[in-house]
């Protein structure tokens, strides 16, 4: 049986996939193995982002995002982002956090 904290990290990540699907990208899915060493983040199907997402009370940006850097690495991303889900508000409203220098390179881009 899984821990009332997987369940609601799980049940976050699939209405972050359902959010995604419903907004102009049907190939966003799960991605399955987290916390292994070679981990690739939470999402699949963002192309050049690695992903994690996180359904906790505390925010912890520091560590959350040092974790998406590493597994940017481990997949060979361009990008990596943590979505965090704000308390009371639905999937759509979570928060998008990444470094300001990922943010520069974005506008870069644009």
């Amino acid at each position: 049986m899984t821990s009332p904290q997987a369940r609601k990290g799980a049940t976050f990540e699939r209405d972050v996939v359902e959010f995604f699907r419903a907004n102009g990208h049907p190939y966003v899915e799960r991605a399955y193995g987290a916390g292994r060493p070679d981990d690739v983040g939470d999402l699949d199907g963002v192309p050049g982002w690695a992903l994690e997402l996180k359904n906790h009370q505390k925010l912890a940006l520091s560590g959350w995002l040092e974790e998406a850097e590493s597994e940017r690495l481990n997949a060979r991303k361009r990008f990596a982002a943590v979505i965090a889900k704000r308390r009371g508000k639905s999937a759509g409203h979570a928060y998008v956090v990444m470094t300001l220098a990922t943010f520069a390179e974005l506008l870069g881009d644009a």
